[in-house]
């Protein structure tokens, strides 16, 4: 095996849907909106309407096809560097390989794994994520996030909220595990694209900072809505 393998215990949350919405259920059945959940919620507008006119350009038989191509895909390659991170000698499912053999590059600088698919709660800020890794990726600690593309992102900004939602799983992280000593400030986007290298958006603590206080005004704004539809309601 390449690199080292230190596990903090798993916690594998049950995932429960509701209304369109997903939350996890910690050992105590207490509930918590997920990190995808928020973000959907409270989306900016200018977003929602871009996901709305490409929907129509492509017409909507297309664009379900196209989405339902990119989940399984990604599906497929999560599991695949899963089971590769955790030690298991397996071989890659024929979806996933042009995304696998992009991902090399990345995988061979990547050390003292911690955590694997592993669900995290803040319960200070009422949240829950699943988090891809926790891991060392050239010497220093960090979240990634692992996704695939048919072509390159380019920059950051292509990336949309998910730098906003690594933020959330790095303070879950912090959180969660700190009688274990996790304090992480660094996370990265990683994009395996078919015949290139996968891209990597790494992001330093400062621009950490900036991400993890986007979150929170989400946060806020979420239970915001939520308040405002309760009093609706009654």
């Amino acid at each position: 095996m390449p690199f080292n393998i230190n596990l903090l215990p798993h916690h594998h949350a049950k995932a429960v849907r509701e209304y369109g919405k997903q939350y996890y259920v910690d050992a105590k059945g207490d509930r918590f909106p997920s990190v995808t959940t928020i973000l959907n919620a409270t989306k900016p507008q200018e977003d929602r309407d871009a996901l709305f006119n490409w929907r129509n350009r492509v017409g909507v038989e297309e664009a379900n096809r196209i989405s339902g191509a990119a989940s399984r895909r990604g599906t497929s390659t999560h599991k695949h560097i899963q089971r590769y991170l955790l030690g298991e000698d397996i071989s890659c499912p024929d979806a996933a390989k042009p995304y696998w053999e992009s991902l090399q590059s990345v995988l061979q600088d990547i050390n003292e794994v911690r955590l694997v698919e592993g669900s995290v709660f803040h319960y200070d800020l009422t949240y829950a994520g699943r988090v891809d890794c926790v891991a060392s990726y050239k010497g220093v600690p960090c979240v990634l996030d692992w996704k695939t593309a048919d072509k390159p992102k380019g920059s950051a900004e292509r990336l949309h909220d998910a730098p906003i939602q690594l933020a959330a799983y790095c303070g879950a992280v912090n959180q969660f595990y700190q009688e274990y000593g996790i304090q992480l400030n660094h996370a990265g986007v990683v994009v395996a694209v078919p015949g290139m290298q996968a891209e990597v958006f790494w992001f330093d603590p400062d621009k950490m900072m900036v991400y993890w206080q986007q979150w929170q005004k989400r946060i806020a704004e979420f239970w915001q809505r939520r308040g405002a539809s309760k009093n609706d309601a009654n």
